[in-house]
């Protein structure tokens, strides 16, 4: 894959060096893209040179400012002009790059992307999707925190949007698109879940109809939409469960049933069947896998990663900024919302 993405060196909460890590594994995976990392120049010099290798298609431009993941949006982009979110962002609007990539503060992403790219052409506001890994097929939400108090018509946009996104980058076919809200009948609901409905009926968009919390994991749809406020709680405590349902698998093998898993595997030890149920379990659980959550709707490819993440989930992340302006996600959303 080609492509410029810029990134933020500074954002998540083991950068530079997990964040400088996973641009060099992508930088060797995808020699023929071009990989900015975007912060203070020596420290990022001296994680390229304990990594061991540096790719040529990796460059560092010199950012002296961070945002934390604990400062005010708004405020610290005004008192830090020099920050890495910033000019990587401002990389993407002088055309030196095709995407922007951070780890760090989400909120700083999303305000410094919606005032430095401006929304697409029709969007009427920007909206974040996840992709969530559930058994063997993977779901989208959107939104999960950008807009927490949207429109009916900023829903419908989502749907659309989100289904390109679903279709072609997570290949999910024609997706099934639903509305997240209290119950499947028609009558149920709150103002804002019932004057969407129509819309959603209306747009070139597969809609299945509501769809319930405890149905998305089983199938029952490919995207799901909702407003900020509950995608956000929605995905939060989808990640908590999954870390607690870890835990505690690990927890009830390695204790009471220990032996009687010894007696039912025929002796093998207990350390080696552990350790595969517990790769099967986090692998179906891990977040790095789709690398980071777009922001769909600006003018340029946007790619807010975990806060936590890791060399793989950056590298994975990158690829997913790559894929999209391989595919001109944008131009096809154009052309959904137009229709």
């Amino acid at each position: 894959m080609s492509g410029s993405v810029a990134i933020d060196a500074m954002g998540g909460d083991h950068a530079p060096a997990e964040v400088v890590r996973g641009a060099v594994r992508a930088a060797l995976e995808f020699p023929s893209a071009q990989l900015v990392l975007v912060g203070p120049e020596d420290p990022i010099r001296r994680e390229i040179e304990n990594v061991g290798s540096w790719p040529a298609s990796l460059r560092i431009v010199d950012a002296p400012e961070a945002i934390g993941m604990g400062e005010s949006p708004v405020e610290a982009l005004r008192r830090k002009p020099r920050s890495s979110i910033r000019i990587a962002l401002d990389l993407v609007r002088s055309g030196e790059a095709q995407a922007f990539l951070s780890a760090g503060n989400a909120g700083a992403c999303v305000a410094a992307a919606q005032m430095l790219l401006r929304p697409l052409p029709l969007v009427r506001r920007p909206g974040i999707l996840v992709t969530v890994r559930a058994g063997e097929r993977p779901f989208c939400i959107c939104d999960v925190g950008a807009n927490v108090q949207p429109r009916p018509e900023h829903l419908a946009q989502y749907a659309v949007m989100a289904s390109v996104y679903a279709e072609h980058i997570v290949e999910l076919g024609r997706p099934r698109v639903g509305l997240l809200n209290v119950g499947e009948e028609e009558a149920k609901g709150n103002e804002l879940v019932k004057a969407t409905r129509p819309l959603l009926e209306s747009a070139p968009i597969d809609f299945t109809g509501y769809v319930e919390g405890d149905e998305l994991f089983d199938g029952a749809c490919d995207v799901v939409i909702c407003d900020g406020f509950a995608g956000n709680v929605l995905l939060k405590t989808s990640e908590g469960l999954a870390a607690r349902l870890s835990k505690l698998f690990h927890e009830v093998v390695s204790g009471v049933a220990a032996k009687h898993l010894m007696e039912r595997t025929g002796g093998e030890p207990l350390d080696g069947l552990l350790g595969r149920a517990m790769g099967e379990l986090r692998g179906r659980l891990d977040y790095s896998e789709y690398g980071g959550a777009p922001l769909l709707g600006v003018d340029g490819t946007v790619i807010i990663a975990h806060g936590r993440s890791d060399a793989r989930a950056i590298s994975s992340a990158i690829s997913v900024a790559l894929r999209m302006v391989d595919l001109d996600i944008n131009a096809r959303i154009r052309d959904a919302l137009a229709r």
